[in-house]
């Protein structure tokens, strides 16, 4: 008996943050960039009572959720696709751009799935490089060829946390070539606080060439329904349409995210609170020579090449005292690690912990 052969990928699998540590039966997971208040209340309300119609499909075309959207954001429903979070976008937008040997270009750290998915259909992955951990928007247009297809990158990006602002976002859409698909991940856009910077969707609404991607996944608190969306030109969203799966997006996703859209409070709420609590732990951090950067998203990148103690050294002992960091060692980040805001709880037991640790 033969196995069927099957095609083999030279990529290296996505590998999640951890969220135990042996032995611990309760920690405080800080490795994975998701809510630091948890799920929308008015989201969470909803799910409790509804009743779900578990036994028939969802709405394949998620209607009332693209309807709720362009309500919210002043924009074309037909141009919204719906997928099971962003991750699925990026993977339908690999699979309808890319074919083998096309380019693909991503900045030298930035969101995995941009490239996993990009290999996945066959294209080559460029890397540009970064300026201290910011895009540079004259290596990503040092990096075209007339193989370039795609270029991808998140705006705050994940993880370094740093940004383009919005002059320079609009200076790489202007230098790329038209026929070069630009896709700007505002995942982290709630978050942004900054006058120089404006999110994907505000510059590039009627663009032709652009496609803005957004996730539940975040500030809404959503993660574990897996649901995020698409906008982009209408006959792309058309195209995606014909390879997109006919229930992607199951009915406690879809209800929630229209519930949360709605939720002002919450994600006012939600981003104060980030706010004050990123820029707090940033002082603790470069009182023990931990460098970060600027506040930008619900997460800090800590750079501990100044510091006494190695990244390493300090994700176990914090690991010991039930605290989860993420290593950067998959994004190819030596002696870094990334920190999600987390509760006031949370924040304040981190502290403390960080304290023991340097007074040792």
């Amino acid at each position: 008996m033969v196995t069927p052969k099957f095609k083999k990928f030279k990529i290296e699998a996505y590998k999640p943050g951890k969220s135990k540590v042996r032995k611990l039966k309760k920690v405080i997971k800080l490795s994975a960039n998701e809510s630091a208040l948890g799920i929308s209340p008015m989201a969470k309300k909803l799910i409790v009572n509804k009743k779900m119609i578990l036994d028939k499909y969802p709405d394949g075309k998620s209607k009332e959720l693209r309807t709720a959207i362009s309500k919210k954001y002043n924009c074309n429903q037909n141009q919204v696709i719906c997928g099971s979070g962003s991750d699925e976008i990026i993977q339908m937008l690999c699979q309808l751009f890319l074919k083998p040997s096309d380019e693909v270009i991503v900045p030298q750290y930035s969101f995995l799935m941009y490239r996993i998915y990009s290999k996945i259909a066959g294209a080559n992955v460029l890397f540009a490089k970064e300026n201290n951990f910011k895009v540079s928007v004259s290596e990503i247009i040092k990096k075209v060829s007339k193989k370039t297809k795609v270029v991808f990158l998140a705006n705050p990006n994940n993880p370094t946390g740093t940004y383009l602002k919005k002059n320079e976002l609009l200076q790489l859409r202007k230098k790329l070539r038209s026929n070069i698909l630009l896709v700007v991940d505002d995942a982290y856009d709630e978050y942004m606080k900054k006058n120089d910077y404006a999110s994907g969707l505000k510059l590039f609404k009627n663009s032709k060439n652009v496609i803005l991607l957004r996730t539940f996944s975040k500030i809404y608190g959503l993660a574990s329904l897996r649901i995020g969306w698409g906008y982009g030109p209408k006959k792309i969203i058309d195209a995606m349409n014909v390879i997109k799966p006919p229930f992607n997006t199951n009915m406690a996703a879809q209800l929630a995210a229209v519930a949360a859209l709605k939720d002002k409070s919450f994600i006012k709420k939600s981003a104060k609170h980030n706010l004050i609590w990123a820029n707090k732990l940033k002082k603790v951090f470069n009182k023990f020579n931990i460098i970060t950067n600027e506040v930008a998203a619900n997460f800090l990148l800590l750079n501990f090449n100044k510091c006494k103690y190695s990244a390493n050294n300090v994700q176990k002992k914090l690991e010991n005292n039930g605290i989860i960091l993420r290593s950067m060692q998959s994004y190819k980040i030596k002696n870094a690690l990334r920190l999600t805001i987390g509760s006031s709880v949370a924040n304040n037991k981190l502290i403390s912990i960080l304290n023991k640790i340097f007074k040792k």
